[in-house]
């Protein structure tokens, strides 16, 4: 990546300056870094590529080719375009004199998250479509994601989106319609002369 405006958060860190940070083993402690959201979901982020990319070298499937390095670039961009705040989606409070809202980057971080629980999947980009900024207005969730080689698309995929939903419906008021899953890439694929 350049060091230019896209990779720079909103608290005006970049994704390089973090990126050594959590090389460094988050040391020497910074607290500006450990108190800032927009820091910690791209902390959160970038350690996630880690451990699947240490996971895949780990796999059993250890003797197959790695992923292109512009797999890994790629999730990494999606993930960076994820982290900045975005929009403002309401929250209900009772008291009308309180106005709670939670940020598009924060959703996104949430469904990131979640998806990490399902082995065998890997979320590329999260996308949020429609008025979310209007409580009740419906949306859906758009994800695009990469599935390990040999396992099943539709069980994975459908296991995703049951997660989707359902952490969306605990953690935020979002009126989710329909959350599309696109396989896009399979990971850990052999190369066709290899497996022959």
């Amino acid at each position: 990546m350049t060091d230019d405006d896209s990779t720079v958060l909103d608290c005006g860190r970049t994704i390089e300056e973090l990126s050594e940070y959590v090389d460094r083993g988050r040391l020497p402690f910074d607290p500006e870094i450990e108190t800032c959201p927009e820091c910690l979901n791209a902390i959160e982020a970038l350690e996630r590529v880690g451990q699947l990319s240490r996971d895949m070298i780990a796999d059993d499937a250890a003797h197959l080719p790695r992923p292109p390095e512009s797999w890994f670039e790629g999730i990494l961009s999606a993930i960076h375009s994820e982290l900045r705040s975005g929009r403002s989606f309401p929250i209900h409070h009772p008291d009308p004199r309180v106005s709670i809202t939670v940020t598009e980057g924060a959703v996104r971080s949430l469904v990131r998250s979640t998806a990490d629980a399902l082995d065998g999947i890997y979320i590329g980009r999260t996308e949020i479509v429609g008025d979310a900024e209007t409580p009740g207005a419906p949306v859906h969730i758009d994800l695009t994601a990469s599935v390990a080689w040999g396992r099943s698309i539709p069980d994975l995929t459908d296991a995703l989106r049951t997660l989707v939903y359902r952490v969306l419906a605990e953690h935020t008021e979002l009126n989710v319609t329909a959350v599309n899953v696109s396989v896009e890439e399979l990971h850990g694929i052999a190369d066709q002369g290899e497996r022959r």
